[in-house]
């Protein structure tokens, strides 16, 4: 039995139409390496920042820090069964309880709500733990799509970059 055999499962996260599905170490490895990683996708394969985001997960995985509930999801319509996009957190949250998130999806579901429904469904997932109090998100000036995304689902502009804006969602104030 392999290390990853041990790991606890990642959740699965319902989300309206979509339920998010937690990958696992050797899942990510497949999709890294350019496969589907056992899914199959609308339009054929996941979009270039899933095979990313598989990477970072793998890395965390080798780094000994992977902890799989703030690993990558694959958001799966529940209405056929076809993986249309991913989202998930760049790492575990930090001491004071803040961790970034991303997400993407095919081009063919993208204008349809998915990646609202999905962010704040998992928004709300990482709220409620006790470990996390603030996500973070960083997205390009000129992605207008994405920016709507994170506004609707509540996060709000905190910082601007070069050619970047930064977004934070923040969840309970930790008590003293």
């Amino acid at each position: 039995m392999t290390a990853a055999a041990h790991l606890p499962a990642a959740p699965r996260i319902p989300a309206g139409r979509l339920t998010l599905v937690g990958v696992s170490p050797t899942v990510a490895a497949g999709l890294r390496a350019g496969g589907g990683g056992g899914f199959d996708w609308l339009g054929g394969s996941p979009f270039e920042g899933t095979r990313d985001a598989a990477g970072m997960l793998t890395t965390a995985y080798a780094a000994g820090v992977h902890r799989p509930e703030f690993g990558l999801y694959v958001l799966v319509r529940r209405s056929d069964g076809l993986a249309v996009g991913s989202m998930g957190f760049h790492a575990a949250p930090d001491d004071d309880g803040r961790t970034e998130i991303g997400y993407d999806l095919v081009e063919a579901a993208r204008g349809r709500g998915y990646a609202t429904e999905a962010l704040r469904a998992l928004a709300g997932w990482a709220l409620a733990r006790d470990d996390v109090r603030r996500l973070f998100a960083v997205v390009e000036h000129a992605n207008a799509p994405s920016r709507a995304v994170l506004e609707r689902a509540g996060f709000v502009r905190v910082g601007e970059g070069e050619g970047e804006y930064a977004y934070e969602l923040r969840g309970r104030p930790q008590l003293a």
